[in-house]
């Protein structure tokens, strides 16, 4: 939250800078500078674009209620809904190739990165409406909690478009900057994103076969373990972890959890380490205990709800896509039954 003192300043008006103004300010002069000394640009041209900047002040109110916020009962009705497990079903089917592809080529499973899209955009449907440059700009320059990070990804914004030959101005993405089917923000892109269809871009808004790639690609460079679990709910004596925030990193044994009062309801593999989770159900708090692929799934996001939500969704598309592949055997065996007695006939 901004807080001016002196003269009343609105948010639009913020938004409405002088022509030119923004490219003025000392720290963006600075900034511009950088990027024509360390990485080769056009000072000239960075100086045009900056003048063309509209600030965003709507990314900044919502950087301050971000949906991780909500409990846990409430965040999860946002994504295990039937239309979004649907989706994720009807996407596995019509991308069923790229999605074999990326699991022989990276060991992550159609689920999970069918699942990380429907969380992400709702299969590509929603992959933001804030102009990125603007977006990266406003944060990087306007919101001092977190400026430092998002001039970091302004510079690797710059680089991504001039590497892929795209207009910085033009792409829109969420109002964190993140883009594409899979929300990479702008050092990910840069760094994970793959041209998995061969046509020489790394294309993750129209091109569905690269999000998948990009996805997958991901997860596996962050440590995925091809077949390894993710989470099994457990029971805990009381509530040991009312008071404090589990780890997020796998750390704990078996034995560790047992002397914490947390016991598994499923066996878990191997030795571990494994971590605890802790979630606001309504009736009181959720123990689950993590595997390591969980904690890779926090690496796309750094939220034990966000991950629990991802895994708990490529779950059910999984069960409804083994429904839907089981429904199609029954139907196409009733139709063969019936053309061999007409047959007969």
């Amino acid at each position: 939250m901004l807080l001016l003192t002196g003269c009343a300043t609105s948010r639009a008006e913020l938004a409405k800078p002088a022509a030119g103004a923004f490219a003025q300010r000392p720290q963006v002069r600075e900034f511009i500078d950088r990027m024509v000394s360390q990485d080769g640009f056009d000072k000239a041209q960075l100086q045009t674009l900056f003048a063309k900047v509209q600030l965003q002040p709507g990314v900044i109110e919502a950087m301050e209620r971000p949906a991780e916020a909500k409990p846990w009962y409430e965040y999860r009705h946002i994504f295990l809904t039937q239309a979004r497990i649907q989706g994720g079903v009807a996407f596995w089917k019509a991308h069923r190739e790229a999605l074999e592809r990326a699991q022989a080529t990276y060991g992550v499973p159609p689920q999970i990165v069918t699942a990380i899209i429907g969380v992400e955009t709702y299969y590509g449907r929603r992959m933001g409406r804030w102009p990125v440059f603007d977006t990266l700009a406003t944060l990087g320059f306007d919101y001092p909690p977190r400026a430092e990070f998002f001039r970091r990804q302004l510079a690797q914004y710059l680089l991504l478009a001039k590497e892929e030959g795209f207009d910085p101005l033009v792409p829109k993405g969420s109002y964190a900057g993140a883009m594409g089917q899979g929300q990479f923000i702008p050092s990910s892109y840069r760094h994970y994103a793959v041209d998995f269809d061969g046509n020489g871009q790394r294309n993750l808004w129209t091109d569905t076969d690269d999000a998948i790639g990009s996805v997958a690609n991901y997860f596996a460079e962050h440590g995925w373990k091809n077949g390894g679990s993710v989470a099994v709910p457990a029971r805990a004596k009381g509530d040991p972890y009312a008071d404090r925030r589990p780890s997020l990193k796998p750390s704990l044994s078996a034995a560790q959890l047992r002397a914490q009062g947390i016991a598994p309801q499923h066996p878990l593999a191997g030795e571990g380490p494994f971590s605890v989770i802790r979630l606001d159900s309504r009736n009181g708090p959720e123990y689950w205990v993590g595997e390591h692929n969980f904690y890779v799934i926090t690496r796309y996001n750094h939220s034990p709800l966000y991950a629990m939500a991802v895994y708990q969704l490529s779950q059910a598309i999984l069960s409804a896509h083994r429904q839907s592949l089981s429904a199609g055997t029954r139907t196409t065996s009733a139709g063969h039954a019936t053309g061999h007695k007409q047959l007969a006939q």
